[in-house]
């Protein structure tokens, strides 16, 4: 018989964290290895336990679990992530899978399908509880961004985060919004505006904006009639 996959649980909510457990427990193939309330916890025993399958909930009290994720795929590739989340929308779905994630599945649905997205992810197979089919989510993922491939040397300098943090503030999404949009805190993108201000010498919104459009990262008419 082959040896049980090793599961690390990441989730806040300790009654939650307890059903988890006890489907795991319910099958031979499965074997927990460690548990997580936070974030950082979460870091330190998938380090120290080096997991085949890690479930990770959005939603956490330290740190938001797209950043666990993605700090998990750089620490462990070789462990697979399942997202377990309350958070079913398209975006929270295509961010985490972007994220390094390969499977998810929403909170209510977590007791019937626990264990099969399990299964799944152990094998590498991408697995998904919703109605948003694979083919349309590996369809978005697979999409460039806009001006992905520009040769413009001062946008070039800019990290992959300042530039999605420069698109979103030029199609007019506020702080607040471009932090939720890409799961990181206001102050964060309150930092990534200035280092785009910076770089690019920019001194005002609108000049941002314009900076944007003339790359064609933005519809030119969100900013002509300023």
């Amino acid at each position: 018989m082959k040896a049980p996959k090793r599961i690390l649980i990441v989730e806040d909510h300790p009654l939650f964290r307890e059903g988890l457990k006890s489907i795991i427990a319910r099958d031979e193939r499965f074997e927990l290895v460690a548990e997580a309330g936070t974030g950082r916890e979460g870091l330190v025993q998938a380090k120290k336990k080096r997991p085949d399958v890690i479930t990770v909930d959005i939603s956490l009290p330290d740190r938001n679990g797209i950043e666990v994720v993605r700090e998990l795929r750089q620490r462990l590739p070789e462990s697979r992530i399942l997202i377990i989340s309350m958070h079913s929308k398209i975006d929270y779905i295509v961010q985490a899978f972007q994220a390094g994630a390969i499977g998810f599945i929403a909170k209510e649905s977590a007791s019937e399908r626990l264990l099969q997205g399990l299964h799944a992810v152990a094998k590498g197979d991408y697995f998904l509880d919703t109605s948003v089919s694979q083919e349309v989510v590996a369809r978005l993922m697979a999409s460039p961004g806009k001006g992905a491939e520009l040769d413009d040397p001062e946008y070039a300098s800019l990290t992959p985060r300042e530039q999605e943090v420069l698109r979103l503030l030029a199609e007019g999404f506020s702080v607040r919004e471009a932090s939720e949009k890409l799961f990181i805190s206001p102050k964060t993108v309150e930092n990534h505006r200035s280092n785009i201000m910076r770089k690019l010498d920019l001194h005002s919104t609108f000049e941002l904006v314009r900076y944007a459009a003339r790359l064609g990262l933005i519809d030119v008419d969100l900013w002509k009639s300023g």
